[in-house]
């Protein structure tokens, strides 16, 4: 089933729903599982990935993010809403909020991860991570969150770097940053510092997403 290889933005995005908003996106996973066993396409596809791949080239001279997005729109109207969000919390971020400024910047290392999770038969991917290298050689890893709801929170931003810190251990802990793309605000282990319980914390929860999945199972006959 999905939830037990799942990307990491969107763990912690169902992680981190109310209850109702959970048990919601929940059944959505169960619904798209029997569609591709069924051998039905995944409507829509990869709807953030475009944009975070303009948003690379914007961060490495190579596009204007503004232009980019207004062409995405008008080739997909259904990107009308959410890919101007997008926009301006990036740029909020690149533009105002970004503390590394040691130009030019260049593309880094590619980063990705397939992370078994401890204790449980489930593997959490990491990828699409914008690492950036500065005029010094030193490499900056963002990886993004992109959901309008819920916002991160500090404790799924707790939980969320310390998988990416184990998950990608030739990474320095304090260059990794959580990006909040909507909201363009970042997350890291000196503003967020882990507090030593991260593993259990997100075991824990795991394991109840995965529990209330089972047993909304049979009411979709399984």
């Amino acid at each position: 089933m999905a939830l037990e290889r799942v990307h990491l933005r969107k763990l912690l995005k169902i992680l981190f729903l109310p209850p109702a908003g959970r048990q919601s996106e929940v059944r959505k996973d169960i619904r798209e599982d029997i569609d591709r066993e069924a051998g039905q396409e995944s409507s829509g596809g990869d709807f953030y990935g475009p944009f975070w791949a303009d948003a690379k080239l914007h961060a490495f001279g190579r596009a204007d993010l503004s232009d980019l997005v207004e062409a995405r729109i008008r080739a997909n109207d259904n990107r009308r809403n959410l890919y101007p969000q997008l926009r301006e919390g990036f740029l909020l971020w690149w533009n105002e909020r970004r503390r590394w400024t040691n130009e030019p910047f260049e593309a880094g290392r590619q980063l990705k991860a397939h992370f078994p999770f401890p204790g449980l038969n489930a593997v959490v991917k990491v990828d699409n991570i914008l690492v950036v290298r500065d005029g010094r050689g030193e490499e900056h890893a963002i990886y993004p969150y992109f959901a309008p709801d819920p916002s991160m929170s500090d404790d799924a931003a707790r939980l969320g770097l310390w998988l990416l810190g184990t998950a990608l251990p030739g990474v320095p802990a304090e260059e990794i940053r959580i990006l909040d793309v909507i909201r363009g605000t970042t997350y890291s282990i000196d503003r967020n510092p882990l507090r030593g319980d991260e593993e259990v914390d997100f075991c824990r929860r795991y394991r109840e997403l995965i529990d209330l999945r089972d047993s909304l199972l049979g009411d979709y006959g399984r």
